[in-house]
Order: C-alpha cells, then sequence, then structure tokens
C-alpha cells in the first residue's frame, strides 16, 4: 500500500470516533457497478453504499441535475420556499398512491424519528394517554440510531449502553401471527412499525399475508400502519415501493438511501390518516428539503420508477441467485438465499456461521465490495443498473473468494 494511502488510513483511526471498522483500501472514484481505489485496483460493487447507489455511480443523469442546481442555489432553510422540494414532494405523491403529503429531511433515521414523532401526536389528538400510544416493532428489525429508532430496533446489540430507553415500545417475533395478535391484548397499541424485507436482520421478507393480517389488526384497533422502505423501497425488491407486492395500503412510509443515489435525502410520506396531526411549529429541520439533494431525487425517483430498472431488476435478480445456486452447489456454503429482487441474502450453513466479516475480507481481496447482514448472512445490494458483465464478474469473484475462504 503507497505511503499516502497508509497515512490517510492512520488518520481515519486517529480521528475518527471509533464507531466503524472500514476496510483498510481508499475508494477513490466508480463509474456503473465498478469503483477503483487509489492504487487503481478494480472492485465490482455488490454492496451499493448499502442499497444507496442504486443508479450506480456517475449517473449522468444525476450529475447534471446536481450540476445544474449548484449554480443556482444550494441552501435556504424551510423558512423559504424552493422549486426542487415543491416538485419532489408532489411526485412523492403521485408515485405512491397512498399519502396526501411529505415531510423531507436528511436520512433514514430522521425518517422514522419523524414517523415515530407522527404516530405519537395522532394517538395524543385522538385523546389517548401516554400509555395507550405503544409502537409494535419486531425482533430483526432495524430503523435507526437514534434513541427512539434505536429502541423501535428489536435488537438488544444495538441497545446496549443506552440505556435508559424511551418507554412505548413493544417486539414481536417476525412473520407469527399469533404473537402479532397478542400483542393487540391490551388495546394500547396506536401503531405498527416495520420493513416489508429486514435488512440488517438477515434480508428476511415477510412471509406472503403477513402485512395484510397487520393491516387487519390495525384497522380493527385503530391503529397506523408505518413501513419502513429506507432500504427495501424504491424499486430494490423489484416495485417502486416494497409493499405493494404485499397489496397492503399503510398510512405512513418512510424512504431514504436509494431516494438521493448517494446524496443525502430522507422523506416520510403521510396518508389521510395523519396528514393533518402535525401543524406549524410540531416538527422541523434545518437541512430537509435541501434544493441540492431534492434536484437529485427528483431525477432518481423518475429513473428507478422506470419499467427499464424494474426489468433489469427482475433479469439481473434471477441471474444473481442461479450464479449463487451454481457457487452453493460447488462449495456448500450456503443453507438457503433469500430475499426480494436485488435484495438478496445467503444464510450461512451451519458449519459456517459466524465467518460473514471473515468473507468480506476475502471479497475485497478478490475485488468485489459485499455486505453483511448479522454475522451469519452474506447480503447482495448491487446496484440496481447492473449489467450482464458486471454481475458475471461479480459472480467469478464471489467465487474465487469463497474457494480462498473455504481453503483457509
Amino acid at each position: 500500500m503507497p505511503a499516502h494511502d497508509t497515512r490517510l488510513i492512520d488518520l481515519g483511526k486517529r480521528y475518527w470516533l471509533p464507531v466503524y471498522k472500514p476496510r483498510e483500501l481508499i475508494l477513490d472514484h466508480g463509474k456503473g457497478a465498478r469503483v477503483w481505489d487509489t492504487q487503481g485496483r478494480d472492485y465490482v460493487d455488490f454492496g451499493a453504499g448499502i442499497a444507496v447507489n442504486a443508479l450506480g455511480h456517475q449517473d449522468p443523469d444525476l450529475l447534471a441535475a446536481l450540476t445544474a442546481q449548484a449554480h443556482k442555489l444550494w441552501h435556504s432553510s424551510n423558512v423559504f420556499y424552493t422549486e426542487p422540494p415543491l416538485r419532489l414532494a408532489e411526485e412523492l405523491v403521485q408515485a405512491c398512491g397512498f399519502a396526501e403529503r411529505v415531510f423531507l429531511c436528511n436520512s433514514g433515521a430522521e425518517a422514522n424519528e419523524a414517523a415515530i414523532k407522527l404516530v405519537r401526536k395522532w394517538a395524543a389528538a385522538q385523546g389517548r394517554p401516554p400509555e395507550r400510544r405503544v409502537i409494535v416493532t419486531f425482533h430483526g428489525s432495524f430503523h435507526g440510531r437514534t434513541l427512539a429508532t434505536v429502541t423501535a430496533t428489536a435488537q438488544p446489540k444495538y441497545q446496549q449502553g443506552y440505556e435508559p430507553l424511551p418507554a412505548g415500545f413493544r417486539y414481536v417475533a417476525f412473520n407469527d401471527p399469533s404473537a402479532l395478535e397478542a400483542a393487540f391484548a391490551a388495546n394500547d397499541v396506536a401503531a405498527v412499525m416495520l420493513e416489508p424485507v429486514q435488512g440488517e436482520g438477515g434480508v428476511l421478507p415477510a412471509a406472503p399475508g403477513f402485512l395484510q393480517r397487520i393491516r387487519a389488526l390495525c384497522d380493527a384497533h385503530d391503529a397506523l400502519l408505518v413501513l419502513d422502505e429506507i432500504q427495501c423501497g424504491m424499486g430494490r425488491t423489484g416495485t417502486l415501493f416494497a409493499h405493494e407486492q404485499d397489496q397492503v395500503r399503510p398510512d405512513i412510509v418512510t424512504l431514504a438511501k436509494a431516494l438521493g443515489c448517494g446524496f443525502p435525502i430522507g422523506a416520510l410520506l403521510a396518508g389521510p390518516k395523519v396528514a393533518e396531526v402535525m401543524q406549524y411549529g410540531a416538527h422541523g429541520t434545518t437541512f430537509g428539503g435541501n434544493p441540492l439533494a431534492a434536484a437529485v431525487a427528483r431525477v432518481a425517483l423518475r429513473k428507478l420508477a422506470s419499467p427499464s430498472v424494474r426489468l433489469n431488476v427482475e433479469h439481473q435478480a434471477n441471474a444473481l441467485r442461479a450464479g449463487l445456486a451454481e457457487i452453493n452447489q460447488a462449495s456448500g456454503l450456503f443453507a438457503e438465499v433469500r430475499g426480494r429482487g436485488l435484495m438478496i441474502g445467503a444464510v450461512l450453513a451451519d458449519a459456517w456461521k459466524g465467518n460473514a466479516a471473515a468473507i468480506l475480507d476475502h471479497a475485497a481481496g478478490h475485488g468485489l465490495l459485499l455486505l453483511q447482514a448479522g454475522p451469519d448472512v452474506l447480503r447482495f445490494l448491487p446496484p440496481l443498473t447492473i449489467d450482464d458483465d458486471e454481475l458475471a464478474e461479480g459472480l467469478a469473484r464471489l467465487g474465487a473468494a469463497l474457494r480462498d475462504f473455504v481453503a483457509g
């Protein structure tokens, strides 16, 4: 590794709060589904910045939108109107088919924090006391790192050391209708919040009919259905919104990641039950609705909703699954491959459990950027625009990395 790279990595070790453990390489630039480090080595990107770079790297239409807006206005705050966020809000409402209003923010955690506040505000407006404003979430979920969203995240490993946690959350086993029904027994539930496909929890989709059962229980108990589509939305699972495949109508949907295709942005979509609940002063953000972010997101939304992207997701998802099956036939590393669209998890067989991070190191060594979803699942989130050659090359590098790993 060149000395300047070593010095840069040393800066990270010295000055960053050590909450991450990045692999020791310096990424420099990208194009499509490939990135290059400062040594000129190329990598096939099967992670897309954790489902963010859905249109790959250096998409020309995104670059044009960002450059055009950068020459006009970067920031004004929400004390004044600017055109890009107004247009984006209209286009999101038109695209989703259930929402009436939009709150724009800067990240997925902020979008989910806003959703939690909106649920509580709605329950309060109905006259419900605080003890009857419970939000049900699911084991294996991931909703963010703020204090409220990490409490909504029903995974103790993310919560340890941050107690006392906010009250008012109840955790239920995912895909367990009986446990879900029991959660409503006390008649205190204000909302159910979940990911249609759990990401950090192992790339685990909601079982057929599970979201419909949640919707029915919410209707019966006058509770809201909140869908976190921060990772699984924006075309990732094969439809623009993941819940389209479950044929449910939510009250709130949260978005981020691919909405900006790399430019930070988040959004909360509010349906008719909650669209008017938050009035002047009830919530806010300095940077939310930033004209640069909104200008990029408008183009991203249009392209991610296109038939060409949808068809490519279907085509490449089939190719990726077929490639993983072929690799597994030779290695026997995977117990299961699951997910939807280009959100796929390969669950490690019992003999290899706990080795996801080590496999990622081998993958990087073979020129492949890959993710994990816990210690036992390899997570595949390539750009939705990945082409045949890029996917084939990525699979070839994965096969080589896995052979190297097994050889020990």
